[in-house]
Protein backbone atom coordinates (compact mmCIF):
# COMPACT_ATOMS: atom_id res chain seq x y z
CA UNK A 1 0.00 0.00 0.00
CA UNK A 2 1.19 3.63 -0.55
CA UNK A 3 2.46 5.62 2.06
CA UNK A 4 3.31 9.55 2.15
CA UNK A 5 0.71 12.29 0.69
CA UNK A 6 -0.73 10.36 -2.15
CA UNK A 7 -0.94 7.12 0.41
CA UNK A 8 -3.01 10.00 2.81
CA UNK A 9 -5.81 11.12 -0.88
CA UNK A 10 -6.54 7.16 -0.44
CA UNK A 11 -6.71 6.90 3.38
CA UNK A 12 -9.09 10.42 3.70
CA UNK A 13 -11.62 8.65 1.95
CA UNK A 14 -12.49 6.20 4.28
CA UNK A 15 -12.62 9.15 6.68
CA UNK A 16 -15.98 10.33 7.27
CA UNK A 17 -18.88 12.31 4.84
CA UNK A 18 -19.32 12.79 2.61
CA UNK A 19 -19.93 9.73 0.67
CA UNK A 20 -21.14 10.92 -2.10
CA UNK A 21 -19.17 11.98 -5.15
CA UNK A 22 -20.02 12.87 -8.66
CA UNK A 23 -18.71 12.16 -12.26
CA UNK A 24 -18.90 15.27 -14.30
CA UNK A 25 -18.36 14.88 -18.37
CA UNK A 26 -16.23 18.37 -19.64
CA UNK A 27 -18.17 19.72 -22.75
CA UNK A 28 -18.09 17.89 -25.86
CA UNK A 29 -15.13 18.70 -28.41
CA UNK A 30 -16.13 21.29 -30.96
CA UNK A 31 -18.45 23.09 -29.60
CA UNK A 32 -18.42 27.01 -30.84
CA UNK A 33 -19.87 30.44 -29.75
CA UNK A 34 -22.52 30.45 -27.01
CA UNK A 35 -23.13 26.69 -27.01
CA UNK A 36 -19.13 25.98 -25.80
CA UNK A 37 -19.23 29.21 -23.87
CA UNK A 38 -22.40 28.09 -21.81
CA UNK A 39 -21.21 24.66 -21.35
CA UNK A 40 -18.14 25.39 -19.92
CA UNK A 41 -20.34 28.30 -17.38
CA UNK A 42 -21.96 25.51 -16.09
CA UNK A 43 -19.28 23.12 -15.49
CA UNK A 44 -17.25 25.63 -13.53
CA UNK A 45 -20.48 26.13 -11.25
CA UNK A 46 -21.17 22.55 -10.88
CA UNK A 47 -17.27 22.08 -9.64
CA UNK A 48 -17.49 25.18 -7.52
CA UNK A 49 -20.66 23.68 -5.62
CA UNK A 50 -19.77 20.48 -5.38
CA UNK A 51 -16.19 21.47 -3.86
CA UNK A 52 -17.58 23.98 -1.70
CA UNK A 53 -20.09 20.61 -0.52
CA UNK A 54 -17.05 18.72 0.44
CA UNK A 55 -17.16 16.47 -2.59
CA UNK A 56 -14.76 14.97 -4.73
CA UNK A 57 -15.05 15.56 -8.40
CA UNK A 58 -14.14 13.13 -10.98
CA UNK A 59 -13.99 14.72 -15.00
CA UNK A 60 -13.82 12.25 -17.45
CA UNK A 61 -12.19 11.58 -20.19
CA UNK A 62 -13.21 10.89 -23.82
CA UNK A 63 -16.19 9.22 -22.10
CA UNK A 64 -17.62 6.30 -24.29
CA UNK A 65 -15.36 7.29 -27.03
CA UNK A 66 -16.94 10.86 -27.41
CA UNK A 67 -13.97 13.44 -27.80
CA UNK A 68 -14.35 15.78 -24.90
CA UNK A 69 -12.33 19.23 -25.09
CA UNK A 70 -9.03 19.06 -22.28
CA UNK A 71 -10.30 20.58 -19.12
CA UNK A 72 -6.89 21.48 -17.28
CA UNK A 73 -6.18 24.39 -19.27
CA UNK A 74 -10.11 25.94 -18.53
CA UNK A 75 -10.39 25.11 -15.05
CA UNK A 76 -7.05 26.68 -14.14
CA UNK A 77 -7.89 29.64 -16.08
CA UNK A 78 -11.69 30.19 -14.68
CA UNK A 79 -11.37 28.74 -11.51
CA UNK A 80 -11.55 31.15 -8.60
CA UNK A 81 -8.71 31.02 -6.23
CA UNK A 82 -11.32 29.44 -3.41
CA UNK A 83 -11.98 26.39 -5.28
CA UNK A 84 -10.59 23.77 -3.62
CA UNK A 85 -8.59 22.36 -6.57
CA UNK A 86 -7.02 18.88 -4.43
CA UNK A 87 -11.07 17.84 -4.64
CA UNK A 88 -10.77 17.73 -8.47
CA UNK A 89 -9.75 13.91 -9.70
CA UNK A 90 -9.33 13.95 -13.88
CA UNK A 91 -9.42 10.73 -15.61
CA UNK A 92 -6.50 9.91 -17.75
CA UNK A 93 -7.13 7.21 -20.42
CA UNK A 94 -4.18 6.26 -21.76
CA UNK A 95 -5.65 6.59 -25.07
CA UNK A 96 -2.74 9.26 -25.65
CA UNK A 97 0.68 9.98 -26.37
CA UNK A 98 2.89 8.72 -23.43
CA UNK A 99 4.34 12.44 -23.44
CA UNK A 100 0.99 13.79 -23.49
CA UNK A 101 0.21 11.30 -20.12
CA UNK A 102 3.42 12.66 -18.58
CA UNK A 103 3.21 16.06 -19.37
CA UNK A 104 -1.15 15.87 -18.13
CA UNK A 105 0.08 14.80 -15.05
CA UNK A 106 2.81 17.43 -14.11
CA UNK A 107 0.66 20.09 -15.03
CA UNK A 108 -2.61 18.33 -12.74
CA UNK A 109 0.30 18.57 -10.00
CA UNK A 110 0.90 22.27 -10.92
CA UNK A 111 -2.55 23.10 -10.55
CA UNK A 112 -2.57 21.50 -7.02
CA UNK A 113 -4.74 18.64 -7.83
CA UNK A 114 -5.09 16.08 -5.31
CA UNK A 115 -5.59 12.77 -7.53
CA UNK A 116 -5.70 11.12 -11.38
CA UNK A 117 -7.37 8.04 -11.87
CA UNK A 118 -5.44 6.40 -14.35
CA UNK A 119 -7.73 3.94 -16.55
CA UNK A 120 -6.61 2.23 -19.91
CA UNK A 121 -9.55 3.38 -21.94
CA UNK A 122 -12.24 1.79 -24.64
CA UNK A 123 -9.79 -0.23 -26.48
CA UNK A 124 -12.80 -0.68 -29.41
CA UNK A 125 -12.87 3.18 -30.10
CA UNK A 126 -10.73 6.25 -30.83
CA UNK A 127 -6.87 6.07 -31.29
CA UNK A 128 -4.49 2.93 -29.57
CA UNK A 129 -3.70 2.93 -26.39
CA UNK A 130 -0.23 4.81 -25.14
CA UNK A 131 0.78 1.51 -23.18
CA UNK A 132 -0.88 -1.99 -23.26
CA UNK A 133 -2.17 -1.61 -19.90
CA UNK A 134 -3.30 1.35 -17.08
CA UNK A 135 -0.69 0.15 -14.53
CA UNK A 136 2.06 0.48 -16.76
CA UNK A 137 1.15 4.15 -17.02
CA UNK A 138 0.68 4.74 -13.42
CA UNK A 139 4.30 3.24 -12.63
CA UNK A 140 5.46 5.97 -14.82
CA UNK A 141 3.49 8.76 -13.47
CA UNK A 142 4.71 7.65 -9.71
CA UNK A 143 8.48 8.32 -10.68
CA UNK A 144 7.17 11.33 -13.02
CA UNK A 145 4.71 13.07 -10.25
CA UNK A 146 5.53 11.07 -7.28
CA UNK A 147 3.16 13.90 -4.85
CA UNK A 148 -0.37 12.71 -6.69
CA UNK A 149 -2.22 10.00 -5.85
CA UNK A 150 -3.29 7.69 -8.82
CA UNK A 151 -6.26 5.52 -8.87
CA UNK A 152 -6.96 2.58 -10.65
CA UNK A 153 -10.27 0.65 -12.09
CA UNK A 154 -12.08 -2.54 -11.13
CA UNK A 155 -14.82 -4.35 -13.09
CA UNK A 156 -17.44 -6.10 -10.45
CA UNK A 157 -18.87 -7.99 -13.75
CA UNK A 158 -15.39 -9.89 -14.61
CA UNK A 159 -13.89 -12.83 -12.35
CA UNK A 160 -13.75 -11.36 -8.45
CA UNK A 161 -10.58 -13.48 -8.39
CA UNK A 162 -8.78 -12.57 -11.43
CA UNK A 163 -9.89 -8.55 -11.01
CA UNK A 164 -8.66 -9.01 -7.26
CA UNK A 165 -5.28 -11.04 -8.06
CA UNK A 166 -4.53 -7.67 -10.49
CA UNK A 167 -5.39 -5.22 -7.33
CA UNK A 168 -2.83 -7.46 -5.39
CA UNK A 169 0.10 -7.46 -8.25
CA UNK A 170 2.96 -5.36 -6.92
CA UNK A 171 2.88 -3.15 -10.07
CA UNK A 172 -0.43 -2.09 -9.51
CA UNK A 173 0.71 1.24 -8.08
CA UNK A 174 -2.95 2.88 -7.39
CA UNK A 175 -3.72 4.25 -4.17
CA UNK A 176 -7.58 4.25 -4.45
CA UNK A 177 -10.21 2.61 -6.50
CA UNK A 178 -12.90 3.17 -8.74
CA UNK A 179 -15.32 0.89 -10.13
CA UNK A 180 -17.34 0.14 -13.22
CA UNK A 181 -20.83 0.94 -12.68
CA UNK A 182 -23.41 -1.07 -10.36
CA UNK A 183 -26.88 -1.11 -9.34
CA UNK A 184 -28.78 -1.78 -6.25
CA UNK A 185 -30.26 -5.31 -8.93
CA UNK A 186 -26.64 -6.63 -9.34
CA UNK A 187 -24.42 -5.28 -6.31
CA UNK A 188 -23.79 -8.86 -5.15
CA UNK A 189 -21.11 -8.73 -7.79
CA UNK A 190 -19.70 -5.15 -5.98
CA UNK A 191 -19.69 -7.41 -2.48
CA UNK A 192 -17.83 -10.33 -4.03
CA UNK A 193 -15.07 -8.22 -5.47
CA UNK A 194 -14.53 -6.36 -2.09
CA UNK A 195 -14.57 -9.66 -0.28
CA UNK A 196 -12.16 -11.00 -2.69
CA UNK A 197 -10.32 -8.19 -2.46
CA UNK A 198 -9.92 -8.25 1.36
CA UNK A 199 -9.06 -11.98 1.74
CA UNK A 200 -6.09 -10.87 -0.90
CA UNK A 201 -4.84 -7.92 1.42
CA UNK A 202 -5.61 -5.95 -2.06
CA UNK A 203 -8.52 -3.94 -1.03
CA UNK A 204 -7.94 -0.20 -0.85
CA UNK A 205 -10.31 2.52 -0.93
CA UNK A 206 -13.17 1.75 -3.39
CA UNK A 207 -15.30 4.40 -4.76
CA UNK A 208 -18.31 2.51 -6.71
CA UNK A 209 -19.61 3.75 -10.15
CA UNK A 210 -23.68 4.34 -9.61
CA UNK A 211 -25.13 6.08 -13.24
CA UNK A 212 -28.63 8.43 -12.66
CA UNK A 213 -30.77 6.93 -15.03
CA UNK A 214 -32.96 9.32 -16.23
CA UNK A 215 -35.96 6.95 -17.54
CA UNK A 216 -36.28 3.94 -18.89
CA UNK A 217 -36.36 4.96 -22.60
CA UNK A 218 -35.47 1.25 -24.50
CA UNK A 219 -32.69 3.04 -27.08
CA UNK A 220 -30.90 4.85 -24.19
CA UNK A 221 -30.65 1.70 -22.31
CA UNK A 222 -30.15 -0.24 -25.33
CA UNK A 223 -27.17 2.21 -26.16
CA UNK A 224 -25.86 2.29 -22.75
CA UNK A 225 -25.53 -1.36 -22.38
CA UNK A 226 -22.61 -1.27 -25.05
CA UNK A 227 -20.62 0.38 -22.42
CA UNK A 228 -21.62 -1.16 -19.03
CA UNK A 229 -23.87 -3.76 -18.09
CA UNK A 230 -27.72 -2.28 -17.59
CA UNK A 231 -30.47 -3.92 -15.98
CA UNK A 232 -32.88 -3.32 -18.19
CA UNK A 233 -35.97 -5.36 -17.19
CA UNK A 234 -35.23 -4.24 -13.94
CA UNK A 235 -35.51 -0.78 -14.22
CA UNK A 236 -37.76 -0.47 -16.54
CA UNK A 237 -40.12 -2.34 -13.97
CA UNK A 238 -39.52 0.20 -11.34
CA UNK A 239 -40.18 3.03 -13.66
CA UNK A 240 -43.63 1.69 -14.59
CA UNK A 241 -43.80 1.32 -11.37
CA UNK A 242 -43.74 5.12 -10.67
CA UNK A 243 -40.80 4.85 -8.91
CA UNK A 244 -38.93 8.36 -9.42
CA UNK A 245 -35.35 8.34 -11.21
CA UNK A 246 -34.10 10.14 -7.90
CA UNK A 247 -35.05 7.29 -5.61
CA UNK A 248 -33.57 4.43 -7.76
CA UNK A 249 -30.46 6.13 -7.86
CA UNK A 250 -30.52 6.22 -3.98
CA UNK A 251 -31.52 2.57 -4.05
CA UNK A 252 -28.26 1.94 -6.05
CA UNK A 253 -26.21 3.78 -3.51
CA UNK A 254 -27.54 2.43 -0.35
CA UNK A 255 -26.68 -0.83 -1.73
CA UNK A 256 -22.77 -0.13 -3.12
CA UNK A 257 -22.36 0.76 0.67
CA UNK A 258 -23.78 -1.80 2.07
CA UNK A 259 -22.06 -3.86 0.00
CA UNK A 260 -18.48 -2.64 1.44
CA UNK A 261 -17.69 0.20 -1.17
CA UNK A 262 -16.22 3.25 1.39
CA UNK A 263 -18.25 5.55 -0.84
CA UNK A 264 -19.58 6.45 -4.79
CA UNK A 265 -19.50 8.48 -7.65
CA UNK A 266 -22.59 9.24 -9.52
CA UNK A 267 -22.56 9.68 -13.26
CA UNK A 268 -24.85 11.42 -15.89
CA UNK A 269 -26.51 14.74 -13.28
CA UNK A 270 -25.80 16.86 -15.77
CA UNK A 271 -24.33 20.25 -15.41
CA UNK A 272 -27.38 22.60 -14.84
CA UNK A 273 -28.92 22.21 -11.56
CA UNK A 274 -26.68 19.02 -10.33
CA UNK A 275 -25.75 19.96 -6.56
CA UNK A 276 -29.11 20.18 -6.03
CA UNK A 277 -30.37 17.01 -7.82
CA UNK A 278 -27.31 15.24 -5.91
CA UNK A 279 -28.66 16.93 -2.63
CA UNK A 280 -32.25 15.52 -2.85
CA UNK A 281 -30.84 11.71 -3.95
CA UNK A 282 -28.53 12.05 -1.00
CA UNK A 283 -31.04 12.94 1.35
CA UNK A 284 -32.93 9.97 -0.05
CA UNK A 285 -30.06 7.57 1.24
CA UNK A 286 -30.32 8.36 3.97
CA UNK A 287 -34.02 8.61 4.29
CA UNK A 288 -36.77 5.83 4.68
CA UNK A 289 -38.49 4.53 0.99
CA UNK A 290 -41.74 5.57 0.54
CA UNK A 291 -43.50 2.30 1.28
CA UNK A 292 -45.17 1.00 -1.69
CA UNK A 293 -42.11 1.79 -3.81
Amino acid sequence: MSTGRHGAFGAALRQGAPRIMVELRPPRAGLEGTAGMDAWIDLNHAVRRFTADGRLVFLTDDAVGQAEEESLGHLAANLDEGTERRRLVPFLTCKHSLDYCLLYAERAAALGLGALTVVGGDSSVGPPRCVPHAEELRRRLRQRVPELALGGWANPFRDPIEQAGFMAAPGFTADFILTQVVSHHDSDRLAALLAEARRRSADRPTLAGIFHYRSANPATLERLGAFFPVPASALTREFDAGVPADEITARSIRAALAAGADAVYVSNLGLRGAARRLQRIADLVDAPETPGR
